[in-house]
């Protein structure tokens, strides 16, 4: 989950050792590892796997991609403190690396999108290799036959999904209520965490709300 922290970050920021549950990014390094959608897929697939590290072959599987393509895009999640090496063995003379995500969430610091700022641009590459691997993930699962947006309140089976798309005027302090709306929902499935009920569901949720400055529109 990567997400516009509403808090206030400092500069210099050290990599995690141990798994932390919330992790606010304000280093340029750790950008520009997040700023690509396969390496988003494979964290995805790392807080999806819960408590089970796993292997580059088993990400491979998962994620329908090369063994051999995930290598370097791991050891750059890794380099930027984002994977954790869980264990190791040794298989056919080579050593097998078992990974697991090094946070549960993931927030941008918001001064990263100021004006001024030198991971201005780094920033919002990472925002937009998220909704790239959305996109991605979203027309594999159509494939699949995962999704289903055709239930209504009352079928059976799992509740459908829902999807927004619209534009309005809003007042600033209406838009900031919103905003603080939907953050505390989030706030509060973070602090939840995975549900351990057996006929759990894998959910997706992305978010994207912005106003315009004055004078930027068409």
């Amino acid at each position: 989950m990567v997400e516009h922290a509403p808090e206030a970050a400092d500069s210099g920021e050290q990599q995690p050792v141990t798994w932390v549950k919330e992790r606010q990014v304000s280093d340029v390094a750790v950008l520009k590892a997040l700023a690509d959608p396969l390496r988003l897929a494979i964290l995805g697939a790392l807080q999806s796997s819960e408590d089970r590290p796993l292997t580059a072959k088993e990400l491979a599987a998962a994620l329908d991609e090369p063994q051999t393509k995930l290598y370097r895009h791991i050891k750059q999640l890794e380099k930027a403190g984002l994977v954790l090496v869980a264990g190791t063995r040794l298989v056919s003379g080579i050593v097998e690396s078992r990974y697991r995500a090094a946070q549960g969430a993931i927030r941008l610091a918001p001064g990263m999108f100021t004006a001024g700022s030198p991971t201005r641009s780094e920033a919002y590459d990472a925002v937009l290799a998220a909704m790239d691997r959305v996109r991605s993930d979203f027309r594999a699962r159509i494939a699949e036959g995962r999704l289903d947006f055709g239930r209504t309140p009352g079928d059976s089976g799992p509740p459908s999904g829902l999807f927004a798309d619209f534009a309005l005027r809003l007042s600033p302090d209406r838009l900031d209520r919103l905003r603080s709306q939907l953050a505390e929902i989030f706030d509060e499935l973070n602090e939840e965490g995975p549900s351990s009920a057996e006929d759990a569901l894998d959910v997706t949720v992305f978010t994207l709300l912005y106003g315009l400055r004055p004078g930027t529109e068409s």
